[in-house]
């Protein structure tokens, strides 16, 4: 956790094509999964709304991403240049297709990291979950919702499978993006973090 400044730092000094400047950026921003990522629809975006809406891959059910204002930042400075193709990371061959499984990785890559040992595209998750939960700030059950992680005790997902915490996720996502963007200049612990926004 400790290196998550310098990791940021990093991938914000990556120099490669705008649009994979963007996901890099997004990735541990929305921390959905890798294939959630470069697979984004602009149809799945309501930039208006600060949502992004689409099925969850891992557990084919609907999934709600809250924009925080950064993320819709990075969208709407994008979207000039991709708003041709279905995808808001088209593919450099084609822009029919999604950007490469492998673009995030290999960005990391190039930015000193080893994809099997430091961080990978998929490793982001973690990170926002760990640092959320640490926080104290989020029910489990927003961070859990947001992460899009399906209850595995069947008696319990009876009576929260339609309890959305969109509110808390929304207030949630803006605190995560502000969160990054305090670590970027300085690390500081999660819970540290909450309590110096509270004071202030």
């Amino acid at each position: 956790p400790t290196k998550i400044g310098d990791l940021l730092q990093a991938m914000y000094s990556y120099r490669g094509s705008p649009v994979t400047v963007a996901a890099l950026k997004l990735a541990p921003m929305c921390f959905v999964r890798p294939g959630e990522l470069r697979k984004a629809r602009w149809a799945d975006i309501d930039l208006e709304a600060s949502e992004w809406r689409f099925t969850a891959s891992k557990t084919g059910t609907p999934h709600i991403v809250p924009l925080s204002s950064q993320a819709k930042e990075i969208l709407e400075e994008l979207q000039p240049l991709t708003k041709r193709s279905e995808f808001v990371f088209p593919g450099v061959r084609s822009a029919k297709r999604p950007m490469s499984e492998n673009t995030i990785n290999k960005a990391l890559r190039v930015l000193g990291y080893d994809t099997k040992v430091d961080v990978c595209s998929h490793g982001f998750r973690t990170m926002a979950c760990s640092a959320l939960i640490e926080s104290g700030r989020w029910s489990k059950d927003a961070v859990e919702r947001q992460m899009s992680h399906q209850e595995r005790n069947s008696v319990r997902a009876a009576y929260i499978h339609k309890a959305e915490h969109l509110d808390e996720r929304t207030q949630m996502m803006q605190w995560w993006s502000d969160y990054l963007d305090a670590c970027r200049l300085k690390f500081v612990a999660p819970y540290r973090y909450d309590r110096q926004v509270q004071v202030a």
